[in-house]
């Protein structure tokens, strides 16, 4: 391995991105090998060895042959071995403020998921408030900590990488969906936190595009490379290129649209 960590990732993984956004903000792309691991297809033999049987990703084989699991933790760990000043709060106080935001993610990750991948037109409110209501938690956090700035502290830190990969995500919230924050002054500075992360430079490994097509089926209920009914071939797939294919229709409620009609038939 010549020295290199290894990571084994699923293309535009969010939990994959924050790893990718620590490289880039401290100038060390190539301080890390990512090696794609195709979802639609079984997982290799070999792979599986190294992580127990364990097949969630990213997974991170270190320098010395080491495997270490879970993304926070993975980005904790490039966080302090890595060459650069650190992400995560010195002082500890702020390391353990940021910490309380960071273990907010967990729940708002997981109220986005559902709501894109809910199937009931009746249920879509309650997704809806659901994910709002997260969001007002964090901007009231934001406001306690750091009321008049832009992120949690001064600068683009441990949080804002954990987090961003989520908000970019969500696009397909709005596409599929149609979610937005509410203009007003609830979600005032979670919004400014919000696309300020988005748009730092550091964050640039997706696009809008990207995300909207390759997680067509999520739309449709089906995750981590799973087959809608009806298809045969994952929005996932690495062949045709998403960037050949058309945009999806964004009416998730009326049925998958075919292998054909999203580009995906050969």
């Amino acid at each position: 391995m010549a020295g290199k960590h290894v990571v084994y990732h699923i293309p535009v993984c969010p939990f994959s991105q924050r790893l990718e956004i620590l490289l880039a903000l401290r100038g060390l792309d190539d301080a890390v090998e990512f090696r794609v691991v195709d979802i639609t297809k079984p997982r290799d033999p070999e792979l599986l060895a190294k992580t127990r049987g364990t097949t969630a990703l990213p997974v991170l084989e270190t320098s010395g042959g080491a495997i270490i699991k879970e993304s926070l933790v993975i980005l904790r760990y490039l966080d302090e071995v890595l060459e650069g000043q650190a992400l995560r709060r010195s002082a500890p106080l702020e390391h353990a403020i940021e910490a309380m935001l960071i273990a907010r993610e967990g729940p708002f990750t997981m109220a986005g998921y559902l709501y894109v991948m809910n199937q009931d037109p009746g249920r879509r409110e309650e997704h809806r408030d659901k994910l709002l209501g997260l969001y007002r938690d964090i901007d009231g956090f934001l406001m306690e900590h750091n009321p008049d700035g832009t992120y949690l502290f001064d600068d683009f830190g441990l949080a804002e990488a954990v987090f961003t990969p989520m908000f970019k995500r969500f696009w397909f919230l709005g596409y599929y969906e149609g979610f937005e924050l509410p203009d007003d002054n609830a979600y005032a500075r979670v919004r400014v936190w919000s696309e300020a992360c988005m748009l730092h430079p550091a964050t640039k490994q997706v696009s809008e595009e990207e995300i909207v097509k390759l997680y067509y089926d999520y739309a449709l209920g089906a995750g981590n490379g799973a087959l809608v009914a009806g298809r045969a071939v994952s929005s996932f797939a690495f062949e045709p290129k998403w960037q050949n294919r058309p945009w999806p229709a964004r009416d998730k409620y009326s049925g998958t649209a075919s292998d054909a009609e999203l580009g995906l038939a050969g």
